[in-house]
């Protein structure tokens, strides 16, 4: 339905606010209370409203948005009781909802916009959105603005709808005025829309521009700048279990049950994310719902004929992030995925990032996709890491930094300088995977040789040749928005992010990240070692540098302690078992987990069980409750591995164990 072109409240209507105090949402949706702006102030709003938080894992084993509608903010737990019980979205009646900064952050699930509108939501306030969340938004039809718009609105004022399209690109308010990403590509695809010319010539451009310049379509100048609304061709992209099922219905529901779409062989559907689901004890409820979304995935697979990286014999082939870097994509490519951690083929110096199931429905059917060309930010690295130090410590350290003061919202993160050169493709591929976290559009890192060595070592057939002419290197003159920073990898110490959020390394000295060695004695109870983030060969490398040195002093896992590490690819079990890391594992009395993801989501081993139960990651997110219902801190391989066998949080020190 397209809105209309002036918004107004609807008569007998509610505006929800988040607060951060429980008590008063809970009124709220009870219907004892009704706020406006004077009755609050910004600060009182929740921050960073996580899409975990919108719709946690267990509730996105729905496909149909009035299922999950239902469930809406389920995640939203305090002090062990939900604060949204079931239907109470749906049932307050509520037409607006508001927050404070950074709506949205976290995973790219669009069931966390598809909770709010089919529970009545029509209008999203926020200081800041997170740019997936916010392109769902659009797609969805819901629409956005910030607070002082809202005042207005709470005045009975009609607010013209070119306002809540304020700073939009030129496609952006088309979808906007159509009411949605579908109704917007249908009139495209019949003629009744024009979209216009960006018409930016010859200017110096960075990685990011220079690959959607190549991707423009229609015979028109390659170049770009920020800003510009472009439609542009999709090299490849993938679904997997918790999406393609959706994917599916939305496609059944716009183009009928016999839909085609273009280019099936550029796509895939990745059996991943609830491949260990069964195996833990709060899924069991869900198995019904779990066997379903599976069954569809298979249907839609079938029926798309796109690739088939699903389980057979009950294992998967991995992690999808992982086996999309190792087989999928290449340097100067443009890939779209339903999963924020898309952004990891970016250390194969390509374009990746997550989007919704309307937006990935969308350009799987016509082969192309609108993008707002977005801005840069640069991360110049010069040194080297010291031995107790990874890729993982510099993106907390980056999280708390540049993160939270909000340099890297909603813009693309290059790695750029002679300390990328040190790194290992599996140490760039932790760089890109995190800029998620960041709340960055995604990541993309320099092209070098051991670019094009490493995807020819998994790719017999690679023309290393056509590689080189496909990677994007920045212009000497490229503009970046969000500046150029250095950072000296020397000067990166072994880093923690506490319970809550990545960013959370909570500095004691304002101008230093918390270290693990100021850390208060933590107690733990689980080490997981695994995800896309940390399920690599370096990963593995890393725990085993750590767990060789222990068994090799006569030490074990302490019994109290759970040590799980979980492989991300097949291609990474075998070589963990070749190189005879399995032996050693199994000696320290590490519980080792097949490929796939897992605990990262709560669908796996190495799930807390229990609210005082508290774990140690390598993971790339410790919101509450997405992991298990325990306390959650991130670290990096090594400190997880040092970790497990201390029995406490602590880095990893050459010779600890001697």
């Amino acid at each position: 339905m397209r809105p209309p072109d002036i918004v107004r409240r609807t008569p007998g209507k509610r505006i929800l606010y988040l607060t951060k105090d429980p008590d008063l949402i809970r009124r709220q949706l009870a219907g004892e209370l009704d706020l406006t702006m004077d009755d609050v102030t910004v600060a009182d709003l929740l921050d960073d409203v996580n899409t975990d938080m919108m719709t946690p894992a267990w509730v996105c084993f729905h496909h149909r948005p009035e299922d999950i509608a239902r469930e809406a903010y389920a995640g939203h737990v305090v002090d062990g009781r939900r604060v949204f019980e079931r239907d109470a979205l749906a049932d307050g009646n509520f037409e607006i909802v508001v927050s404070g900064y950074r709506k949205g952050v976290g995973s790219s699930r669009e069931t966390a916009v598809q909770a709010e509108k089919w529970s009545g939501i029509r209008i999203a306030i926020a200081a800041s959105f997170a740019p997936i969340h916010a392109g769902n938004n659009v797609n969805q039809g819901v629409l956005m603005g910030g607070h002082d718009l809202l005042r207005r609105l709470e005045a009975g004022q009609g607010v013209p709808l070119e306002e809540f399209c304020r700073g939009y690109d030129p496609i952006t308010r088309l979808i906007v005025r159509h009411g949605g990403l579908f109704p917007f590509a249908k009139a495209l695809a019949a003629g009744e829309v024009e979209v216009p010319s960006h018409g930016t010539t010859a200017r110096p451009m960075t990685m990011c521009e220079k690959i959607l310049a190549g991707h423009l379509l229609g015979d028109v100048p390659r170049y770009v700048k920020p800003g510009d609304a472009v439609l542009v061709e999709v090299d490849g992209g993938y679904s997997h279990d918790f999406t393609s099922a959706q994917v599916h219905y939305f496609l059944q529901q716009e183009y009928g049950e016999g839909y085609k779409i273009r280019n099936p062989e550029r796509f895939a559907a990745f059996e991943d994310h609830l491949v260990y689901a069964d195996g833990v004890s709060r899924m069991v409820k869900f198995l019904p719902h779990i066997n379903t979304m599976r069954d569809l995935q298979r249907d839609f697979q079938q029926h798309s004929g796109v690739d088939d990286f699903l389980t057979h014999d009950g294992v998967s082939p991995g992690i999808c992030h992982e086996v999309a870097r190792e087989r999928m994509i290449g340097p100067g490519d443009f890939i779209q995925a339903t999963d924020s951690h898309t952004c990891m083929g970016g250390c194969n110096n390509a374009l990746a990032w997550g989007v919704g199931s309307t937006e990935y429905a969308n350009l799987i059917y016509d082969g192309f996709t609108q993008v707002e060309v977005p801005e840069s930010i640069r991360f110049e690295l010069t040194g080297e890491l010291a031995d107790n130090v990874t890729a993982k410590d510099v993106m907390l350290h980056v999280l708390l930094h540049y993160a939270r003061a909000q340099l890297t919202l909603n813009r693309v993160m290059e790695f750029t300088g002679p300390g990328v050169a040190g790194l290992s493709m599996d140490e760039r591929a932790t760089l890109t995977n995190m800029a998620t976290e960041c709340s960055a559009r995604t990541a993309i890192v320099m092209a070098d040789e051991k670019t094009y060595a490493w995807i020819a070592e998994y790719r017999p057939d690679a023309d290393v040749e056509a590689m080189r002419r496909r990677s994007v290197a920045p212009d000497p003159d490229a503009v970046y928005a969000g500046g150029v920073h250095h950072i000296d990898l020397s000067s990166i110490e072994p880093m923690v992010a506490h319970p809550g959020d990545p960013d959370h390394g909570i500095p004691s000295d304002p101008t230093n990240g918390e270290l693990i060695r100021n850390l208060d004695r933590v107690a733990i109870d689980i080490a997981y070692g695994g995800s896309c983030t940390a399920g690599k060969i370096d990963d593995l490398e890393f725990y085993h540098r750590v767990v060789k040195e222990a068994v090799d002093a006569g030490r074990r896992v302490p019994e109290r302690v759970r040590f799980l590490i979980q492989f991300g690819s097949q291609a990474v079990e075998r070589y963990a078992r070749e190189k005879g890391f399995v032996e050693d594992f199994e000696r320290a009395g590490v519980k080792l987990i097949q490929p796939g993801c897992g605990a990262c989501i709560g669908c796996g081993p190495g799930v807390s069980e229990t609210a005082d139960e508290v774990t140690v990651s390598a993971i790339n997110r410790n919101y509450k409750g997405r992991s298990g219902p325990g306390r959650l801190y991130l670290a990096s391989p090594l400190s997880v591995a040092a970790s497990a066998f201390a029995g406490y949080i602590t880095e990893y020190r050459p010779g600890m164990f001697s």
